[in-house]
């Protein structure tokens, strides 16, 4: 059973989950795509057909993208309405992705399942997040790897930020879609979820107490793909006992 609050982001997703696939569909077809491909691979492991799970996968852009690699990818999401339009994106495609209803707070695969779990503007939907990470942790194998894009955007709602504004509906970035209505849910439900606390800073100080190592955070991402001001936090979980926090930027 979801909580309220997990009930009210899932209206909330699903009456963007149309526009939203518009949207996503159309990163895939232009260089926003590549540059989310170019982005991933230069983090991921050196190893052909990885297994990877895209978490809040949404209308599937990450699964996509990567699936279309050789990676055997499955994703999850909370809201119906976006799996629909990820399983339409997959066919449109000839992919053979398998997606599932789930809640990134409790997953139910196994133990060392992947080799890379990744998601994008997920976590600051979570109610837990903590609990989120702990999941992660414990479905990637030894050697796995976290890459998590995300930003603070209970920060960018404080002041007021224009980052998530209406944009053209022939836009292929942003939110298209977005009414006045939507905006202030999405704004009360981003000031709800708020931690409290400076992220990433907060999230490398949770994936090192669980037990991630190599973790860092990326304050550059934005800056490389548009509309996306983020980090990424980055796990080798066969060093546990050496754990190590390193925020850096890279060019």
């Amino acid at each position: 059973m979801i909580s309220a609050m997990e009930q009210r982001v899932r209206h909330y997703w699903t009456l963007r989950s149309h526009d939203f696939g518009a949207v996503r569909k159309n990163e895939l077809e232009n260089e926003m795509g590549q540059k989310w491909l170019r982005e991933i691979e230069r983090l991921l492991p050196e190893k052909e057909h990885l297994r990877i799970l895209d978490v809040g996968t949404g209308t599937g852009f990450f699964a996509v993208l990567l699936a279309q690699t050789g990676h055997q990818v499955e994703g999850i999401d909370l809201t119906p309405a976006m799996l629909e339009e990820a399983r339409s994106l997959a066919a449109q495609r000839n992919l053979d992705i398998v997606f599932r209803e789930m809640d990134a707070q409790a997953l139910s695969y196994a133990e060392e399942s992947f080799d890379v779990v990744l998601s994008r503007n997920l976590t600051w939907t979570l109610p837990e997040p903590e609990k989120a990470y702990r999941e992660w942790f414990r479905v990637l194998k030894p050697g796995g790897w976290l890459l998590n894009f995300d930003a603070d955007y209970a920060a960018n709602v404080r002041s007021h930020s224009m980052q998530n504004c209406k944009v053209a509906p022939d836009s292929p970035y942003g939110h298209i879609g977005m009414t006045d209505a939507l905006q202030q849910e999405n704004d009360e439900i981003t000031l709800t979820m708020d931690i409290g606390q400076l992220r990433p800073a907060w999230d490398l100080r949770v994936l090192r107490r669980i037990g991630f190592s190599d973790c860092r955070a990326d304050a550059t991402v934005g800056q490389r793909i548009p509309w996306n001001v983020g980090f990424d936090a980055r796990a080798d979980v066969r060093h546990l006992g050496k754990e190590s926090i390193t925020p850096h930027e890279r060019g």
